[in-house]
């Protein structure tokens, strides 16, 4: 049933899923607390989401669980073939392959709805976009869904607000162990990662500019801070360009900000952040590369329309030479830079975001029939349990309110 690129690499793939499994110790006691009693049995789930061996960790779960599942991934450039090819010899339906084309990709996400998931898993909500213009008779079946990424969310919670939404998703990405950590700490030092593997860049002493300061681009300002660079922020939020200001950063409008950077790293969730006439600003060698969902926030159309010429300088790296002589750099495509350029978010930080993702198709195996269609946020109660297990696993122990405390901060009564 699966398309990978050469099943041959399943034995270097299960290699890569061991080393992450050991490093996500919340899906694995989650995993021993379900396996037997298989809560997932007979459940269909569709997912859409990076193949990366922390992804094949989450499958594994769920099929530990009892599930079946069909597989895509959500980015032609993301997809880790080793890790497919294992997966898919372990009784997984995965459909994905690096470097997949425009229709190759939407094709992979139609395997998955021909699958009929019971609950979808989505990483920017192209999966339900599609089922929703093409899938109409499948979504009758879905009990629900649930979305990992900031983009996704607003994709979903704007078909909702318009009444275009068909079925209950929860919003996996706005639960704080996943936020508050992945997109922080994750995206900060995935995303040098990428860069890093790309370029061999030294960072110390390096003109970066970060474009947006929501938790990916503070994640990613602050780890390159941390390497010695000289960092400028770029904001259209008031308040976020207010914190990046009092957390220490020089903020600036991109218009003033090209001419100064010889790194630019995008991180937004919009378009066109980066364009032409930012480009004609930039210095000889400036690199580009974007850290958000899709392909949109450089303007690779203007890049092209500049350059004269290009060639590519590795597997990650392009050279655009503009008719004026100038060079500049575009890693991965202008894809996801963490990811088409390197492996991701380190194991111990997915661990907690998929640690929501398996218990929230666990409330909706059993509850997403009696919700009506709409965005739903991870409980607190959840979000605290993900925590604790972490805590516990790193030998951490912390204190507990006794009753009396526990009144306190109950109680308006007392005071000075």
């Amino acid at each position: 049933m699966s398309k990978v690129k050469d099943i041959g690499l399943a034995e270097q793939g299960r290699l890569k899923i061991e080393w992450a499994e050991d490093r996500m110790p919340v899906l694995k006691e989650l995993r021993r607390r379900h396996e037997d009693k298989k809560p997932l049995r007979g459940v269909r789930i569709g997912g859409c989401l990076h193949i990366t061996k922390e992804t094949a960790v989450l499958v594994r779960t769920l099929m530990a669980a009892g599930a079946s599942t069909a597989w895509c991934g959500c980015n032609p450039l993301s997809t880790q073939d080793d890790v497919a090819a294992a997966l898919s010899t372990e009784g997984a339906n995965i459909y994905g392959w690096r470097g997949l084309s425009n229709e190759e990709y939407y094709w992979c996400i139609q395997k998955v709805i021909e699958a009929e998931p019971d609950i979808t898993l989505d990483d920017g909500a192209d999966l339900v976009f599609t089922l929703h213009r093409e899938g109409r008779k499948q979504i009758e079946g879905i009990r629900g869904g649930t979305e990992e990424t900031t983009t996704g969310v607003h994709r979903i919670r704007a078909m909702s607000n318009e009444g275009r939404l068909r079925y209950p998703i929860i919003a996996v990405n706005d639960a704080e162990t996943k936020w508050d950590f992945d997109n922080y700490y994750g995206t900060g030092q995935s995303t040098m990662d990428g860069i890093l593997r790309a370029t061999n860049l030294l960072l110390a002493g390096e003109s970066v500019v970060v474009a947006g300061y929501g938790r990916c681009g503070r994640g990613i300002a602050n780890r390159m801070r941390g390497m010695g660079a000289e960092v400028t922020v770029c904001e259209v939020d008031p308040i976020r360009a207010l914190k990046a200001r009092m957390d220490g950063f020089r903020v600036t409008k991109m218009d003033e900000a090209a001419k100064l950077g010889k790194l630019f790293v995008t991180a937004t969730g919009c378009k066109d952040v980066i364009v032409g006439r930012h480009m004609k600003e930039m210095k000889d060698g400036a690199i580009l590369c974007n850290s958000g969902h899709f392909n949109v926030e450089v303007s690779v159309s203007e890049l092209e329309s500049l350059a004269s010429e290009k060639k590519p300088m590795g597997p990650s790296n392009m050279q655009y030479t503009l008719r004026d002589g100038k060079r500049l750099y575009l890693l991965a495509e202008g894809r996801l830079v963490n990811l088409a350029a390197a492996e991701g978010h380190p194991s111990s930080v997915m661990d907690m975001s998929f640690a929501n993702q398996f218990l929230s198709i666990l409330f909706l195996a059993n509850t997403g029939r009696q919700l009506k269609p709409g965005v739903y946020e991870v409980p607190k109660e959840q979000d605290q349990q993900v925590a604790s297990i972490k805590l516990a696993s790193l030998d951490v122990t912390i204190d507990q309110l006794t009753e009396d405390q526990r009144k306190y901060t109950e109680s308006w009564e007392s005071g000075t």
